[in-house]
């Protein structure tokens, strides 16, 4: 099941959405504050749009599908954070419409 979790990573990693694409470029290369971040990254079986492993940070990209799968996603943070990972949630239309947002969250989660 690992396995099969990472090879849908490396496909997530390939076809990323336009939100996910202006956050990636906003944080690759340690170019927020140094840190290392990593794309589609498997925790616990969840596969975390992007993760700092330095200060243990998860950061969701939440398109439309999330609208219908809010317990999900609800169950599925909560498993995340139980292994003491912060996570931000933003929206798809938070982020095309405001394209800083995501570096403000981050330095007030941060802070």
């Amino acid at each position: 099941m690992k396995e099969i979790k990472k090879v849908f990573a490396r496909q997530l990693r390939k076809e990323q959405t336009g939100a996910e694409k202006v956050v990636w470029e906003q944080i690759r290369n340690r170019k927020f504050r140094g840190l290392k971040f990593r794309r589609q990254h498997v925790i616990e079986g969840f596969v975390l749009d992007f993760y700092c492993p330095e200060i243990k940070l998860g950061i969701e990209v939440d398109g439309s599908a999330h609208r219908l799968r809010k317990e999900y996603d609800r169950q599925r943070q909560a498993v995340i954070e139980s292994e003491g990972i912060t996570m931000i949630r933003i929206t798809n239309k938070n982020l095309m419409d405001r394209k800083r947002s995501i570096i403000d969250r981050l330095n007030k989660t941060i802070a």
